[in-house]
């Protein structure tokens, strides 16, 4: 049996893992199953909030500070929270979510070593009891993402994390798994070295699992 109630899902990874991919499958697959969804994106997602994401991504002379950087994530994330996340639950939509706070915790709390209660703090402050049913985390490692990327980013201008020297990249990894070691019920770890198919394959094997789709 399918289970009917909303669910808010979301896909973790770091550089290069094809979350764009996979969340473009997922949403083929709630829709072939006539599950009314949504698809966003963090930073971002609404027009104030895509504003604030181009602040933090963006290239620029003046340095941002790690702290500045990290109370913008959830500004953005406040603003898509109230405007455009919590209605389409609210209004019974299944809401699919390119990264969320643990990109946070990754990002911002291993990769910039920003403290972890400060994320904490800023994560009930604005999230309240909300959190993800459901995080879908593409696990590669970061040479293998970071060469996919280099491919696909060829001729382009790199946004300020595309930017970062692998150390880093270890540092998120390193932060994703010891958060899905630490939420198994929560977080579900994919092999994304495979190919699409098979990481899509994977993802609906999940979803199964939990009796949410047929």
């Amino acid at each position: 049996m399918t289970s009917t109630s909303v669910r808010f899902l979301t896909i973790e990874g770091i550089e290069g893992v094809g979350k764009t991919t996979q969340v473009a499958r997922l949403s083929k697959t709630l829709a072939e199953r006539g599950i009314a969804h949504v698809v966003t994106r963090e930073p971002g997602g609404t027009p104030l909030a895509e504003k604030i994401r181009a602040l933090v991504l963006s290239p620029c002379e003046e340095s941002l500070p790690p702290v500045a950087e990290l109370l913008l994530m959830f500004a953005a994330r406040s603003v898509h929270l109230a405007n455009h996340i919590e209605p389409n639950l609210r209004a019974g939509l299944w809401v699919v979510c390119d990264r969320f706070t643990d990109a946070t915790y990754a990002y911002q709390g291993a990769g910039r070593r920003m403290n972890q209660d400060d994320i904490r703090y800023l994560e009930s402050m604005v999230q309240g009891a909300r959190r993800p049913d459901l995080t879908l985390l593409l696990d590669v490692p970061v040479d293998v993402g970071l060469e996919r990327s280099r491919k696909r980013d060829a001729g382009k201008t790199l946004d300020r994390f595309e930017r970062e020297r692998a150390e880093f990249f270890e540092r998120v990894r390193g932060s994703y798994l010891l958060r899905a070691r630490a939420e198994p019920e929560r977080m579900a770890v994919i092999d994304a070295t495979a190919s699409m198919d098979e990481v899509a394959a994977r993802i609906t094997e999940v979803l199964r699992s939990k009796a949410w789709i047929s």
